[in-house]
């Protein structure tokens, strides 16, 4: 799966799902950065074929109903849409 990385302090492994076009994706980001933790995000809009029907079926395993954003920390937890104060307890 092609992600990218953003480098910062280690929290876990912390992934972000987003839409390229997603403004709560965006505000996601952000959040992640002003916390200055270390993640990885793919935008699920931009991968092709096979490549986002993977990524999708992963997206499954912690959030059947595929909504964006949706943030993988430690392949455990999982928090769906922007939700601060929940993110911000989790990786703060």
């Amino acid at each position: 799966m092609a992600a990218d990385h953003v480098a910062g302090k280690n929290k876990g492994k912390v992934m972000l799902f987003a839409l390229s076009t997603c403004g709560w994706c965006a505000k996601t980001k952000e959040l992640l950065n002003e916390l200055g933790v270390e993640y990885d995000y793919t935008y699920v809009d931009k991968l092709k074929g096979e490549e986002q029907d993977a990524v999708l079926k992963e997206i499954e395993k912690y959030n059947p109903a595929c909504n964006f954003p949706t943030l993988v920390i430690d392949s455990k937890k999982c928090i769906i849409g922007f939700k601060e104060d929940e993110i911000r307890e989790a990786l703060g």
